[in-house]
């Protein structure tokens, strides 16, 4: 097996050339890094985990505390993990899980037995009890939401009030002359979860600056006796000409039950009421009707969390780049597709729904 030694004989520089290289501790010139470099890449040598963390003082390690209770949308929550994982990666960092049934000890645990150098913490509530714990780490740690007193942490979100303006916006310019949101699950409500409050705010902002009649329910959950009840509620507001109010659907996990209940009903989105969600790329376009979405920008979020995250753990970088921000919020991304026209679809043939 390949040593630090046997690169710095092949790469003409000292063992200690090496070590520098790979730490990043001293600046060193573009030719010897990537003489060293080159050495690396050919004697395929691999560092020692552990000589380097006792060198550096560091784990070379970050922490992830995720969702994965039973009313966590997994499927939701995979593109921000694989985004966290291979940006980690790309700052020659591991990444180590930890769920959130540990809730604020498993913090404690991880941060006091000196396996990580930061942590990141997802899903946070409004009142979160994790929270003053993780502002008294000596570890760096950045939330991904927005908890109602961050305690001096770093927060990276979506604009949820944002999101939730561009989709009442949207239905309005496809013609819609009333809107209907069917809402989070109780559980979601319940926990308290930030992003919950923030969209609906949106949404009754936009609804109100444009004067749209407008009606919230809540709590929709995900089966469908619930998803039934809902859209019969919404369904009997037909205006004086029959049409239907524009639907948001801002619970990403129930989205494909609504759309197989308007199925049932013979409703197409698009052709007989405009529909409008919070959801990925990859998932609006799955569905028969390709859904207009407004994203949730994952991979975006996640990006800018461990960037910010290693602006922490290097002070120099930190002080050259100007201060961390304290809440940076993602400016969503609205996509139009065949569930909201250009243009109002007046005219067309309603099913009977009775």
């Amino acid at each position: 097996m390949p040593t630090s030694r046997d690169v710095a004989k092949l790469a003409g520089v000292s063992q200690s050339t090496v070590s520098y290289v790979l730490s990043g501790k001293r600046p060193i010139s573009e030719e010897t890094r990537r003489r060293v470099e080159g050495a690396i890449a050919e004697l395929t040598f691999q560092p020692n985990a552990g000589a380097r963390a006792l060198a550096s003082q560091r784990t070379q390690v970050i922490g992830l505390v995720a969702p994965f209770g039973v009313t966590s949308d997994h499927s939701g929550l995979l593109p921000f993990i694989e985004t966290i994982a291979r940006r980690v990666r790309e700052h020659d960092h591991d990444l180590l899980l930890v769920t959130n049934d540990e809730g604020a000890q498993g913090l404690v645990r991880v941060a006091g037995r000196r396996i990580v150098d930061a942590l990141v913490v997802m899903e946070v509530e409004a009142r979160d009890e994790r929270i003053p714990v993780a502002a008294g780490l000596d570890v760096p740690v950045i939330l991904i939401g927005v908890p109602d007193d961050p305690a001096g942490l770093p927060c990276v979100d979506l604009d949820f009030e944002a999101g939730g303006a561009m989709a009442v916006a949207e239905l309005a310019e496809s013609g819609c002359r009333t809107v209907a949101v069917l809402g989070y699950s109780a559980a979601e409500i319940d926990r308290g979860i930030n992003y919950v409050t923030r969209f609906h705010e949106g949404v009754e902002r936009e609804a109100a600056r444009r004067g749209l009649p407008l009606t919230t329910l809540s709590p929709v959950e995900l089966d469908r006796a619930s998803i039934d009840a809902a859209l019969d509620e919404v369904l009997s507001a037909e205006d004086e000409d029959g049409e239907l109010p524009g639907l948001v659907l801002p619970h990403t996990e129930g989205v494909a039950g609504v759309l197989r209940a308007l199925a049932d009903r013979g409703l197409v989105p698009g052709e007989h009421l405009n529909v409008v969600a919070m959801s990925t790329d990859a998932a609006a376009e799955e569905f028969t009707t390709p859904l207009t979405n407004v994203s949730l920008e994952p991979r975006d979020v996640s990006r800018r969390a461990v960037d910010t995250l290693f602006r922490l753990l290097d002070p120099d970088r930190s002080a050259a780049d100007g201060d961390v921000p304290g809440v940076e919020l993602v400016h969503p991304r609205l996509t139009r597709r065949a569930s909201t026209p250009a243009r109002p679809a007046s005219g067309a043939a309603l099913p009977h729904t009775a």
